[in-house]
């Protein structure tokens, strides 16, 4: 194996020669294990970390490298490396930071698609369908929805499942699967192109860690069942982690996120309710707040039964939702140059009293 399997592009390459870095060690991040990284470079893995300076001039986690990152290194004989600098990323799938407030997580890099998997049974919701969507959209990843376990459903379920997408998500590209019957398999290999980065995202306990072992032909992941006490996921994938399959393909495993909080990217919200944005530039007043001004476009089409309500519900709430990270940001934003310019002042005041 080798670089280009890795996913190499032309465009990392003309960096490494634009920024002279052709002294150093390049390698793609595989795993990440609070701040301990595997990097492979194709034909050998290293554990690394990163350097002090790169530690230091970190404004948040997001500054870190992450899985998916193409990174230059320093590698030494026992298979450690010290992590230099990240390089440019193609595309950053982020959700805003479950831990921190106003600050954004990484999922994963240099993503080309993503497979977002929701099974069937009790984790089918259109509501956290459009935010996955939208973090998508974001960055120009490609979605294709993932609908599992279908072999647990009748086909009534089924088709009012589809019928409910269709009327709210009428482009999404969606596959059902069963990973007991490891229908519709194929048609998720047809989609994997060799070279190209696909991430799986999606609650815990969907069989998303089951997908890449029936992918992998391997039993590598551990799996979990939903629980029959909280009906929920239980956490089986506890890492993010870069594999590459047969076809060629470069596939992510991620653990299951209950929480998606929106960022500041406005991009992917316009991106997923593209009919209701079109709605508000027809709206009488530009400062309309679409609730019950006159003249509301937004109003109009809810009243003549062209705009699903429920659409519309979420469109505001990831909305207000992304209002209040900004407003977040601006605040710490805030505070840091107030104490930037307070620590100024203690400063030259010491160098004042010394003289």
């Amino acid at each position: 194996m080798n670089l280009q399997d890795l996913g190499l592009t032309n465009e990392i390459s003309a960096i490494l020669k634009e920024q002279n870095l052709s002294g150093f060690t390049i390698g793609r991040v595989t795993q990440e294990h609070r701040e301990r990284y595997i990097v492979s470079t194709g034909d050998r893995q290293y554990e690394a970390e990163i350097t002090g300076n790169l530690r230091f001039t970190a404004n948040s986690r997001a500054d870190y490298p992450a899985v998916g990152d193409w990174v230059v290194m320093t590698t030494y004989d026992s298979d450690f490396a010290v992590i230099h600098k990240i390089l440019p990323r193609k595309s950053i799938l982020e959700r805003q930071s479950v831990e921190k407030t106003g600050e954004k997580q990484i999922i994963s890099t240099n993503v080309d698609y993503a497979f977002i998997m929701q099974s069937i049974d009790n984790n089918f919701n259109i509501n956290r369908l459009e935010r996955y969507l939208s973090i998508c959209y974001s960055s120009n990843i490609e979605p294709i929805l993932v609908i599992s376990k279908i072999d647990l459903s009748s086909e009534e379920e089924l088709r009012k499942a589809i019928r409910e997408l269709e009327i709210r998500e009428k482009k999404i590209k969606y596959i059902l699967i069963s990973n007991i019957t490891q229908k519709g398999l194929d048609q998720i290999l047809k989609l994997i192109q060799k070279g190209k980065t696909y991430c799986i995202v999606g609650s815990s306990g969907v069989g998303k860690s089951t997908l890449i072992n029936h992918l992998l032909k391997e039993n590598i992941l551990k799996t979990k069942e939903i629980s029959k006490s909280t009906n929920k996921g239980k956490h089986a994938t506890e890492h993010r982690e870069l594999f590459i399959l047969d076809n060629g393909g470069i596939i992510i495993d991620t653990p299951g996120m209950r929480e998606l909080g929106m960022t500041d990217n406005i991009v992917g919200i316009q991106a997923t309710f593209q009919d209701i944005f079109n709605l508000t530039l027809k709206c009488k007043f530009p400062d309309c707040n679409h609730i019950s001004e006159k003249g509301c476009a937004v109003i109009e089409a809810l009243q003549n039964g062209t705009l699903d309500k429920d659409s519309l519900e979420n469109y505001r709430k990831m909305l207000r939702e992304q209002g209040r990270f900004q407003a977040t940001v601006a605040e710490k934003r805030k505070k840091d140059k107030q104490f930037g310019k307070m620590a100024k002042e203690i400063l030259k005041e010491k160098k004042k009293n010394k003289y």
